[in-house]
């Protein structure tokens, strides 16, 4: 039950987290929900939040999470990552969350490969 409440809470922070970046993109409502559909839903709610946590802060990643990010798809990812980055608080180190995703990715993409 506790684990239940756990993973609730989880999916509730992200899709919060979903629900406040998404409109301040300039993207079309209709391919917001094409990539919430297509992309976020491919990934567990507390890998989105590691992912997140390592672009965006000092946070860390487990292999299991590497899989999934790579299930997930380099394009979902660089797109995802590049639309919470054009963010106005976040758009003046736009080009240092972009290099911590592109050093995520080759992390996850290696650690797939020897698994």
């Amino acid at each position: 039950m506790t684990t239940s409440i756990s993973q609730l809470t989880t999916l509730f922070i992200v899709v919060a987290l979903v629900c406040a970046f998404v409109p301040a993109f300039s993207v079309e409502e209709g391919e917001a929900k094409t990539l919430w559909d297509t992309c976020l839903l491919k990934i567990t709610p507390k890998c989105a939040l590691d992912i997140i946590g390592v672009v965006f802060g000092n946070g860390t990643i487990t292999d299991a999470c590497c899989h999934d990010l790579v299930e997930e798809g380099k394009v979902c990812n660089d797109t995802l990552i590049k639309y919470i980055s054009d963010r106005p608080h976040l758009v003046a180190k736009e080009t240092q969350y972009l290099k911590k995703r592109d050093d995520l990715w080759t992390h996850c993409v290696s650690v797939t490969k020897t698994a």
